[in-house]
């Protein structure tokens, strides 16, 4: 039976029955083909690859032609599963005809089912604009790396009174601004539990804890894909192919120089005509 992507009402559903989300962060083809015959629920186009994938320091530089590169990949590699993708930086808080237009180009142009925000109620006009024009938006709150540069770093939220209330009220404005749900990062977990508490849309947690709706991981991190992926707190690693690949290459290189590979099964011969042939024309004296 086919599997059929998900939608705002059906995660809805899934809050009220207590089923958690499992959500992936992946950014190409046969990351999202993976991930998708794994069964996930939800997969993140995450700016976050301008860390993982383009190698920059944050998530500033990535443009919105990049979300829409990575976009396109993602969903022909897993067309059965939804697709969210980042709104990248300077895409949004603009004028509404611009917010609006970037929106609309990562839905057409991309394949995405809804874009994703960072912020909270001063977002509300803005969330509510893309949501009746038919654009489903997923909230942000907690850790914005987008603004990573102001807030002084990736540090942990909601563990003073101002965070908390602000959480909790930015949580309430996304809602009624119409996102079908909200992702939670580094939330001291007591805080992001009365969040999804205080609101009827599902939270995605990541770094979050364990009272939240659902859970968001980046492929990379879960699977060590990479070289010196950084040890965090809030993540779980399940296999470690950096390392396996790594190896690998190594040996190849290893092979290449030592003339162990090719070896004879790995190169194509030709038939005994053509061999008689080349053999007549380049050591038989036939070439002048």
């Amino acid at each position: 039976m086919t599997k059929h992507a998900l939608t705002p009402p059906r995660l809805k559903t899934m809050k009220q029955q207590g089923t958690k989300i499992a959500m992936m962060t992946a950014y190409d083809y046969p990351a999202a083909q993976l991930s998708e015959e794994a069964g996930v629920d939800l997969i993140l186009v995450g700016d976050s690859l301008g860390n993982v994938v383009l190698g920059y320091d944050t998530t500033v530089p990535v443009t919105l032609n990049d979300m829409i590169y990575h976009t396109k990949s993602v969903v022909r590699g897993a067309p059965n599963t939804m697709i969210v993708t980042d709104m990248p930086f300077a895409t949004y808080r603009l004028t509404p005809q611009d917010t609006l237009l970037n929106a609309a180009r990562i839905m057409q142009e991309g394949g995405a089912h809804a874009v994703k925000m960072e912020g909270g109620a001063e977002l509300a006009e803005e969330v509510l604009r893309l949501t009746s024009a038919g654009i489903p938006v997923l909230g942000h709150l907690g850790l914005t790396p987008q603004s990573v540069l102001q807030i002084g770093g990736y540090k942990i939220q909601g563990k003073v009174e101002k965070e908390i209330e602000r959480l909790l009220s930015d949580a309430k404005a996304l809602e009624e601004a119409g996102a079908f749900g909200i992702v939670l990062e580094l939330v001291t977990e007591p805080i992001a539990e009365a969040v999804t508490r205080s609101v009827n849309i599902p939270t995605i947690g990541i770094g979050a804890g364990r009272g939240c709706d659902g859970q968001v991981i980046v492929y990379h991190d879960l699977i060590r894909y990479g070289s010196n992926i950084r040890d965090k707190r809030f993540v779980k690693t399940y296999a470690n192919v950096g390392d396996t690949i790594r190896t690998a290459i190594g040996e190849y290189v290893q092979d290449v120089k030592n003339q162990a590979f090719p070896e004879e099964k790995h190169a194509f011969p030709l038939d005994e005509e053509a061999s008689r042939f080349i053999s007549e024309k380049l050591y038989g004296g036939g070439a002048k």
